[in-house]
């Protein structure tokens, strides 16, 4: 196991960290920007380094920084936690060479199905069903118009290097393709730094469900069940439940033995989720991979009972995974509710500030995983994610109670949250029954 842990990012995520080393008796060590100067979670770990100014390129993404402060510190590795550079395969590399182990997956895997475009391939070798679509990155308009021609529309362009929604535009016919290609590529390059996109037909009105897997170097690969994360906003997951509300008990045995099959087939070692689009008739087909941990990852947490963060940081240690795909057992309903910073009534308009009040809830089955509280400064800088809210129960519609109970209580003054607009979701007719797609947010709200 190893003696000291940097920890490469910030807030909610940081925390979870810190908290699952001390558990682990592995010390931590913290990287903060002079933005997030004084956070109160820096408290908790051994030592806390700064790396830079408010700016992520000038902070949270610069690599050699974030190497020289693992040295310094003594380090034995480094955990990216999500976003920022969690799937940066040059990153990997260069703690690896520097001889600090970065929790997470190989750089090869992560080249292979951090990439969009690769990871299709990848699925099409391990004969994974895939959304019809590019072989590749598109090199050119002309190659654009001929593949949208085979496909058929309407399609989604996707940025080949990234998630979050980001770089990713559907497009209903020819005379808006080249338009909207120009779009995307710049909205991938200003968001990933690279503009590589690729195309896939648009499948309509489908679920979004992914299936949470883990790996370890000893050649054990387990699936953790599935999340359903079809209650989005444009492609940004509102919701996330396990398991399923609408898929049938044969299509998640099938879609959790894709995701097993696609990381065996990337020689994947670490936590990541494997994400499927479900269509209206039940077939299913593998979109991308976060090779990374997820930031719903405690909805799998609560109905397995697992610690996925310590899991990931023991098979990076080379310890072989404590469990197998035998004794994974599943039990009752999880929820969890991402709580932003943003005033729904203002188009999602991100709001950040002083908070003076923050009361979140509690009771039987329920976590909050936040770091924010009473005095805490939110920053414009950052991702306007302030807590998750997860709530457990024996069956959905006591998670729902329980959640729409939580929602009620949880109070965050005086900035705008999401929290209105969630207990809207969670009182819906459509939300109630399951029956919706990830177009159902942009329709009904």
């Amino acid at each position: 196991m190893f003696r000291r842990i940097l920890i490469a990012n910030r807030g909610e995520i940081a925390l979870r960290i810190i908290r699952a080393c001390r558990e682990l008796n592995v010390e931590t060590v913290c990287v903060f920007s002079e933005e997030d100067r004084g956070g109160e979670y820096l408290d908790l770990a051994d030592r806390a380094i700064c790396i830079g100014a408010a700016a992520p390129r000038e902070s949270y993404l610069k690599s050699d920084r974030i190497i020289a402060a693992a040295e310094v510190s003594g380090s034995d590795a480094v955990h990216p936690g999500y976003g920022f550079l969690a799937e940066n395969a040059a990153f990997a590399e260069k703690c690896r060479a520097c001889n600090i182990e970065f929790i997470g997956p190989s750089a090869e895997s992560m080249r292979l199905l951090g990439d969009k475009a690769s990871a299709r391939t990848v699925a099409k070798k391990a004969k994974v069903q895939i959304v019809p679509g590019s072989d590749g990155v598109l090199e050119d308009d002309n190659e654009t118009l001929q593949v949208a021609d085979r496909v058929g529309f309407p399609i989604m362009i996707k940025a080949s290097a990234g998630g979050g929604g980001r770089g990713m535009r559907v497009v209903h016919d020819k005379t808006d393709l080249l338009a909207t290609l120009k779009q995307a590529k710049q909205e991938a390059s200003g968001a990933f730094n690279n503009s590589a996109v690729y195309l896939e037909r648009y499948i309509e009105r489908p679920r979004h469900v992914e299936v949470q897997i883990i790996a370890d170097h000893h050649g054990n690969t387990v699936h953790l069940g599935e999340r359903d994360c079809t209650l989005q906003r444009r492609h940004q997951k509102l919701v996330e439940e396990s398991p399923s509300p609408a898929i049938a008990p044969r299509t998640r045995a099938d879609l959790c033995a894709a995701a097993v099959k696609l990381a065996k087939a990337a020689n994947y070692n670490s936590a990541g989720t494997v994400e499927f689009l479900v269509d209206v008739k039940g077939r299913f087909y593998f979109i991308e991979v976060n090779a990374r941990i997820q930031v719903e990852h405690p909805v799998t947490e609560m109905v397995t009972g697992l610690d996925l963060i310590k899991a990931q940081i023991r098979a990076a240690a080379g310890e072989p995974l404590e469990f197998s795909q035998k004794t994974v057992t599943f039990h009752g309903h999880a929820i969890e509710c991402r709580i932003n910073a943003e005033d729904p009534d203002e188009k999602f308009r991100p709001c950040a500030g002083l908070i003076t009040k923050f009361r979140p809830p509690g009771g039987h089955g329920v976590r909050v995983d936040t770091y924010a509280h009473d005095g805490a400064r939110i920053s414009p800088k950052y991702d306007s994610l302030l807590a998750k809210v997860i709530v457990h129960q024996p069956t959905r519609p006591e998670a729902i109670r329980c959640m729409q109970r939580c929602l009620a209580e949880f109070t965050i003054e005086p900035l705008k949250t999401t929290i209105p607009f969630l207990r809207k979701v969670m009182e819906h007719p459509h939300w109630l029954s399951g029956e919706i797609d990830t177009g159902f947010v942009e329709r009904t709200f």
